[in-house]
This record gives structure tokens, sequence and C-alpha cells, in this order.
């Protein structure tokens, strides 16, 4: 009897009512069918070993770029149908498409992927594919630490995922507030999933930040001064630091939320005095230079865009620099606009108003830079080139309701409105989104060796961009009329039914556009158009030098930088000759060999996570074990080189044309 008592409560813990509903229920079937066939696949064509040994043990900063993009990808499929299910339930009055617990936790799960799951692993994707080849680098500074942060994000994201399946969704919204997530309020593990699954994500974060700031820092080719380095390059170099200073205070609010819900701790928890706005204050401290860590990117991706589609140097290179800086350092003053309304009084909030008014001026420098370096270029609407182009009204839009924001006295009126979600979209989905679909589209030959179809690109951009404006520019409106965010339903007669009804349509027409985006992909997968010349777009900077894909060495000679935009400097005094070696010049290359260790420790801090959140202290200690276990077999008996031979490097450039003759 004892046995049947702890297996009946093991199975209500695992699966709750909600987790049980026909919906879930049919995702559950189609996921678990979908893993088997590809389980069958790998082995009819005996792939697992090709799965072990290139991809899951990598350490090739190209290779974990690759998976980075794939997995955002794939979250912004999932962040996507939890936004059609929300404008699914909002389309008119009094609708019952979910019920009210299932509402919160799909706006909940959708927030956190798209800011966590989707937009931070396109960052990193984007990264990894291109900041060692624009400077000249073999590798990153730390290649193992580099895909056990991958590996540490991948088990992050399985972890929230499994919510909705086993134990629970999390339902206190993406910010997590208290009283929201306490104990008392919100019973269940489902929120035990969001902050175990954000902190194994986040210190995998803050592990890429390191990497990428050594890298810069330390991994330039010779003569490649911080003057002389891309925008792009700039963008990593400042997120990477914005990333070092921000998640240490989301980190430490995570962790004291769940010692109070795991623990019994009174941190944030209002029965035993705790103070719910200091949680508040650490996760908006982190929250919004979170902001400028998504869309500072989209800013480097821009200005490699811009220039390269408009046959031109970037106008006011020093400026743009400049305002990326000042960016990231106002930044930091701005955390109290998210809660004026918490009563700090006039003088706290004239402060961070003025403040935050103060970053629209090296914003509005960045503008003016990339439509002055379109000015009198010879301009070629390339898909990349269309994402840029449709990101400065969005984006200027997006700031211009931020000034409105504010404001403190219009910010009283436009809190917690649905003025505030369509702004935030406009920043984040028309900034980030916009930006790395630009820098997907532009990179793609170079990280993959074959290019995507033009014409499909476009109608991709056409329905994302225009069901983008449908989608949001109603929801203004809405908050002007006074519709407030996280409401699962509302009355009719309210005169907010047909701009919720646009909306909906809108969402539903950016569905369209990523799924053709998807169908782009496959087509181009399917019906290649190689990349033979390594420079398909006439780029300006280093890694349009290379074969595409780059070699796993990247470079076999590293170059000498002379100028800002050397690889176009090279083509135009007639040097390009230099890339090429010579069976007198080869040298052999160290590069770092393949590690099980990073994708053992992810699992480790896995196997913990999940003993934590169901309060298996047991598993949990396991877990932590592990972790010792992985740290120690990676310090003492798993890092080691491998030495490609120079006959090896010469026959590789020689297929390449990139041998002298």
């Amino acid at each position: 009897m004892p046995i049947q008592r702890w297996t009946l409560h093991l199975l209500r813990l695992l699966f709750p009512p909600q987790v049980l509903l026909p919906d879930i229920v049919a995702i559950d079937i189609g996921l678990t069918v979908a893993v088997i066939v590809i389980g069958v696949y790998l082995t009819r064509t005996r792939r697992w070993g090709w799965l072990w040994h290139e991809w899951i043990t990598t350490v090739d900063h190209k290779k974990i770029g690759i998976m980075y993009l794939i997995a955002a990808l794939i979250m912004l499929f999932r962040g996507g149908v939890d936004a059609l299910m929300i404008r699914s339930q909002l389309i008119a009055p009094n609708a019952h498409f979910m019920g009210a617990q299932q509402y919160d936790e799909v706006f909940t799960t959708h927030g956190t992927v798209m800011i966590f799951f989707m937009a931070m692993p396109m960052v990193f994707a984007l990264f990894n594919a291109t900041v060692p080849l624009m400077i000249g680098a073999r590798d990153v500074a730390f290649p193992r630490l580099n895909a056990i942060s991958f590996w540490l994000f991948a088990f992050g994201a399985i972890l929230l995922n499994m919510s909705f399946s086993i134990g629970g969704s999390p339902s206190a919204g993406w910010m997590s507030y208290p009283p929201y997530s306490e104990l008392l309020y919100n019973p269940g593990v489902g929120e035990n999933y969001f902050l175990l699954s954000l902190q194994v994500a986040g210190i995998g974060t803050i592990a890429t930040g390191i990497n990428f700031l050594v890298t810069i820092l330390r991994m330039r080719a010779p003569g490649m001064s911080l003057s002389k380095i891309p925008v792009f390059v700039w963008s990593a170099l400042i997120t990477s630091s914005l990333v070092l200073f921000a998640f240490p205070p989301l980190t430490v609010a995570l962790g004291l939320t769940m010692l109070d819900r795991v623990f019994g701790a009174s941190f944030f928890t209002i029965a035993h005095q705790g103070m719910p706005m200091m949680y508040v204050n650490l996760f908006w401290i982190f929250g919004h230079p979170e902001v400028y860590i998504l869309v500072m990117p989209a800013f480097g991706v821009f200005s490699e865009v811009v220039p390269t589609f408009s046959r031109k140097p970037l106008f006011g290179y020093e400026a743009m620099v400049g305002s990326l800086l000042a960016i990231s350092f106002l930044g930091y003053g701005t955390w109290v606009h998210h809660f004026f309304e918490m009563g700090a009084g006039p003088s706290v909030n004239v402060f961070f108003g003025l403040s935050t008014m103060l970053i629209a001026i090296p914003t509005g420098v960045k503008m003016f830079n990339w439509i002055f370096t379109m000015w009198g270029g010879r301009i070629r609407l390339t898909v990349p080139m269309l994402w840029q182009l449709a990101f400065i009204p969005t984006f200027v839009v997006g700031g211009a309701t931020g000034i409105m924001l504010a404001a403190v006295p219009g910010d009283y009126q436009y809190h917690n409105s649905y003025f505030l979600i369509a702004h935030f979209h406009n920043v984040i989905l028309g900034g980030t989104v916009f930006g790395m679909l630009s820098g997907m589209y532009y990179w793609w030959p170079k990280m993959f060796g074959w290019k995507l179809n033009q014409r499909q690109g476009t109608w991709a951009f056409a329905l994302f961009v225009s069901g983008f404006w449908l989608t949001f520019m109603p929801q203004y409106f809405l908050g002007f009329e006074g519709m407030t965010r996280r409401m699962a339903t509302y009355p009719a007669g309210l005169g907010w039914t047909t701009l919720n009804l646009w909306s909906t349509v809108g969402a539903f027409v950016m569905g369209a556009g990523f799924l053709v985006m998807v169908y782009n992909i496959l087509w181009s997968r399917r019906y290649r158009d190689w990349d033979v010349t390594g420079d398909p777009w006439d780029g300006r900077t280093l890694e349009w030098s290379l074969p595409s894909p780059a070699p796993e060495y990247n470079f076999a000679r590293i170059p000498m930088v002379q100028s800002r935009d050397e690889w176009w400097a090279m083509k135009q005094e007639g040097r390009t000759d230099e890339v090429k070696i010579s069976a007198t010049t080869v040298h052999p290359i160290h590069m770092p060999r393949n590690s099980a260790m990073p994708i053992m420790l992810a699992f480790a801090f896995f196997v913990g996570a999940i003993g934590l959140i169901f309060a298996w202290f047991w598993m949990a200690i396991l877990g932590g074990l592990g972790v010792i276990a992985a740290l120690a077999y990676g310090s003492f008996a798993d890092y080691s080189e491998v030495e490609i031979d120079a006959k090896h490097v010469l026959q590789t450039e020689a297929q390449l044309g990139r041998v002298e003759s």
C-alpha cells in the first residue's frame, strides 16, 4: 500500500490536470512520434557516430553557431505558436479557446522562450559564425567553454519545454514577479521550471560573454587595432560586456526566489515580511540592459549590411562606435522607468525619465549613419538589405513610443496597457529579430556554403513585415482604449473587438511569413546554389576572404591587417593573392580536439535542476556530484589538441584554389 500511495503521488506530481488537456496530449504524441522517426532514421543510415563526432562533441565555433541558429529557429516556431494561441484567444470578446490558467501559462512561456531561448541564441549564432572570421582568428579564446555554453543553453531550453508535458508550465509571467511566483499563490513545480531553466541557461550565457570578450580583445589579427575592427565586432564586444554586468543580478533574483519556494526562505515572500520590490529592482537592473544586449548586435549587423549593399564605407564609423558605447553606459541608468508607479517620488522618477530620453540621442545617431551611408550609394535590394530598410521605420516608431513611456505622467496612463505591449514588440521583434534575420540571410552562404533563394526570401520578408505592422499598430490604439495586458478575455461593448481582430489576422500573416522562410531554407537546401567564390555579396570584411564554408582552421595564414575594411582594400589594391599560401609558407596548425566533457557537464546540471524542481534532493546532490566529476574530468583528463599537418593544410587549400602557382 505505501508503494501504491507513493506511485499515485508521483503520477499526480508529474501529470497534473493542466498537462492532460487534449491539445497538450496531442503535442506530446506528435513529439514522441517525431523523436522515434528521427531515431529510426539515424539508426538506418548509421549516422549516430557522425552525429556524435561531428556535432555533439564539436568545439568548432562555426558548427556551434549553426547549432545555435537551428535551436533559435525551433524556438521561434515554439514562441510563435504560443503567440498565435494568445491572439486566437483574444480575437473576439468572451472567447474560450483556452482557460484562464492555460492562457497564463502560454503567455508566460511565450515571453520566456522569445527572450531567453530564441533571441539570445540567435545573437550567439551570429557571434560564433562570424566574429573569429572577422578578426582573423582561428577559433574563439576558449573553444571547450564555448561548447559548454551551448549545451547549458540547450538543456535549459529542454527544461522549460518539458514543463508543459511533465509537471505543468510556469504561469507567473516571463518576469516572474512576486507575489505571482510565491508558493502560496503559485503551487506546483511550473515556476520552479522557469527559475531553474533560466539559471542553467544563464550560466552558459555569462560564459559566452567572457569568451567573446577575451576573443575580441586578445585574438585579433596583427595590425587590427580596435579602431579597425568591424562594427559588428564592436557590437559583440559591447554586448559581451553588458552580459557580464546584467546577468548576475538576474541570477541572484532567480536564486533567491528559488530559495523562497524550495527551502522556505522569505526574501520576497510578503507573508514573511519579504520585499517583492527588491526582486523587481534586481530583475530590471538585468532587464533593461538585456534590451540592449538583444538589439546591439542588430545595430552591428546593419552596420555591415548597409555598406556592403550600398558599395560605400560606413558613414561616421567613430560616431557609430561612440553611440554604441554611450547606449551601453546609459542603459544601466534607466531600469526604474519600468515601475514609475511604485511610489519612489518625483525626484527619482524625473531622473530615470530623463536618462531614458537621453538614450534616444545615440540611437538617432546610428539611424543617420545608415541613411547617410545609403545616400549616393548603388543600393542592391537583397533580402538582408530589405530587412534593414524595414527596421528603420519600425525602430523609429518603437523609439518614439519609448520616449512617450519615459514621460512619467504619460507612463501612468500607458503602463500595463497594450500600448506597452506594442512598444516592446516594436523594439524587440522589429529590432532584434529583423536584425538577426538580416544577418542570417547575409552570412548564410558563409555558414553553409550555399545561398538562400532571393525570391522566396523576399516573399517571406513581405509577409512577415506586413503581418508585423498589422499585428502591433492596432495594439497601440487598444492601449489608448484602456485594454490591459495579461487579460485572458474581455467583455463585448468596449470597442476593442475590431482592433483585436485585425491584430490576430496580422499575427497569422506573420506566421505565414515564417513558414515561407522555412520553405525557403528547405528548398534552397534541396536545390543548392553553391557559393564558389567565398564572396557572394562583394563584401568588405575578412570573413569574405575565406571559402564558404571556411575550413576547420579558418585561416591557413593569419592575415596582416592594414585597413578598416581589409578585404575591400585588398580587392581595390590588387592584393587578393595575399590570402594564398605556398609549400614554403604553410605550417602545421594546432586546433582543439573534440570533447564529450561539455555535454556531460550540461547533463549533470540538467539532472541537478530536475532534482531541485521536484524537491528530490537526492537527485540534486547526484547532479551536483556529476558537475564536480565532469569538471574534474575536463581539468585533468580531457584537454588536448590535434595537429593538422602542413601537407593536409596544403591539400585543403589547393582544393579551394588558394595555393600560389
